[in-house]
């Protein structure tokens, strides 16, 4: 069996914070996305994660049970991924492909 690997752009949105900031939510994330192990890139309005489907999928839960562990009773995430099996291709691949283009 071929260990399936992926791309997930990650957003979480903690409903119903004492203010509109959300930072104090996206640093604590951001903290077991690094102790994570798994390659990311943090971007203006969530994380792409990239590595094995299975430990991608299990963080992202672990971002959602620690955001509750928080106090906010509510978790939305908005979630996009991505798998290959022709090759493989890591976020920086996409990225560098797209800036070839534009020469």
């Amino acid at each position: 069996m071929v260990t399936l690997n992926c791309i997930a752009d990650v957003c979480l949105i903690p409903i119903g914070t004492a203010t509109p900031s959300v930072s104090k939510y996206v640093i604590e994330c951001e903290k077991l996305i690094q102790q994570s192990g798994l390659e990311s890139t943090l971007h203006s309005a969530g994380t792409t994660i990239e590595g094995p489907w299975t430990e991608v999928m299990e963080l992202i839960g672990k971002l959602h049970e620690r955001v509750h562990e928080l106090g906010i009773l509510r978790v939305q995430s908005d979630i996009r991924v991505g798998t290959r099996t022709d090759k493989k291709q890591t976020m920086q691949d996409k990225i560098d492909t797209v800036l070839a283009g534009l020469k």
